[in-house]
């Protein structure tokens, strides 16, 4: 091997060791976007925070199926606890996980069963997981890979970031402004369906840059929209910090 090509050989290897990892990479975008959606409050200083989420969901034709109100709670401190209020046909009903169980009351009734209420559970950890975007990525232990930039649909460069909860699990791809480091959209693969869930829109009034509006899409293979499956809006937001 002649001399210079141990010098392209020798350069190469720097190259490749002095390149971060993708999950360096991805980390750290990650926490860049937290410090984006941290305007004049800290993610770590929350106690407890309460807002209204309004859900309208659509079928392939438009149609409105179904729409919701919801009143959703999270404590943060000094362990994380939930409560999710509604009423339909004017029932009131109410999902409560209390750090370690979860129970469910529809009007006078106690709901007991177990697979109603774990699924009930992973309702709560889905609108956790929707609304702590990009805070609670850093609070799994989840496996975060930087997948480079991508163009959505609408022509948006974005950064693209996968998050890997681990086996039989949903995998998602959360994709961030490449200047302003603010998440832009999520897409979800489920076993079941493909899905874009884009921010449309932002709420500052809490001093921490919280979701307003979101419409998610149901997509295709390569990544395309096939039709609106639901809008959501997130208001009246109450925010206690320590």
């Amino acid at each position: 091997m002649n001399f210079r090509l141990v010098q392209i050989f020798a350069l190469s290897l720097l190259i490749f060791e002095c390149s971060p990892s993708p999950e360096k990479q991805a980390q750290e975008l990650i926490e860049k976007s937290i410090q984006a959606h941290q305007l004049s409050k800290k993610w770590e200083n929350i106690t407890s925070i309460k807002f209204k989420k309004m859900t309208r969901l659509l079928d392939e034709n438009g149609t409105i199926e179904s729409e919701s109100e919801q009143w959703v709670e999270f404590r943060l401190k000094p362990y994380f606890e939930a409560k999710l209020t509604w009423t339909k046909d004017s029932i009131l009903h109410v999902v409560n996980f209390n750090g370690s169980r979860t129970s469910y009351q529809m009007g006078e009734n106690a709901i007991q069963n177990e697979g109603f209420l774990r699924a009930k559970r992973a309702e709560i950890e889905a609108a956790y997981l929707a609304f702590a975007q990009p805070w609670k990525l850093i609070e799994e232990n989840a496996n975060l890979s930087y997948q480079g930039q991508k163009t959505l649909e609408d022509g948006k460069t974005v950064e693209s970031v996968r998050v890997d909860y681990g086996p039989d699990t949903d995998v998602w791809w959360f994709y961030l402004d490449p200047i302003s480091a603010k998440v832009v959209a999520n897409e979800l693969h489920a076993k079941d369906h493909k899905s874009l869930i884009e921010t449309i829109s932002y709420d500052e009034s809490t001093g921490l840059l919280l979701a307003k509006e979101r419409k998610s899409f149901r997509i295709d293979d390569e990544g395309k929209k096939l039709f609106l499956r639901a809008e959501y809006l997130y208001s009246d937001y109450q925010v206690t910090f320590e």
